[in-house]
């Protein structure tokens, strides 16, 4: 039994979670012809030179948990904290997809392993930004 949140009652939803990135066009080719993103809404800030990209699956589902992409045009340089975080996605045949990922030049930092013994299996892979991406296997 759960113990009620302070946010209990107004009814919290995940939407999405913010990565920052250098360069939007090179992130862009990665989630959307890498990963199978699609982009949903774009919102330019022109007098701040920042752009926000929000990404869905491909299957469109603008209520399902989206991915957006922070760039700022004169942005600082974009540093990772060691074990900073990173986003989790389910794929099948996660042996086959990391292979195809690797072969067309994607980072891989951790080949599919089981998490402990007879545990779901996973494989972490950056994006061109340094993101980490968790690869999970699903049924």
């Amino acid at each position: 039994m759960s113990t009620p949140s302070l946010l209990g009652s107004h009814a919290p939803t995940l939407l999405h979670a913010m990565l920052r990135v250098q360069d939007l066009s090179r992130a862009l080719a990665f989630y959307r012809d890498v990963l199978g993103c699609v982009e949903l809404r774009r919102i330019e800030f022109a007098t701040e030179g920042r752009t926000l990209v929000f990404l869905g699956m491909q299957d469109g589902d603008a209520q399902a948990m989206q991915i957006e992409l922070w760039h700022e045009a004169d942005g600082p340089p974009i540093a990772h904290p060691e074990r900073a975080g990173h986003i989790g996605i389910g794929v099948r045949d996660i042996e086959g997809c990391v292979a195809k990922l690797a072969a067309a030049g994607v980072a891989i930092i951790q080949k599919p392993a089981p998490v402990r013994p007879g545990g779901r299996v996973i494989a972490m892979i950056l994006d061109p930004d340094g993101n980490e991406i968790e690869l999970l296997a699903s049924p």
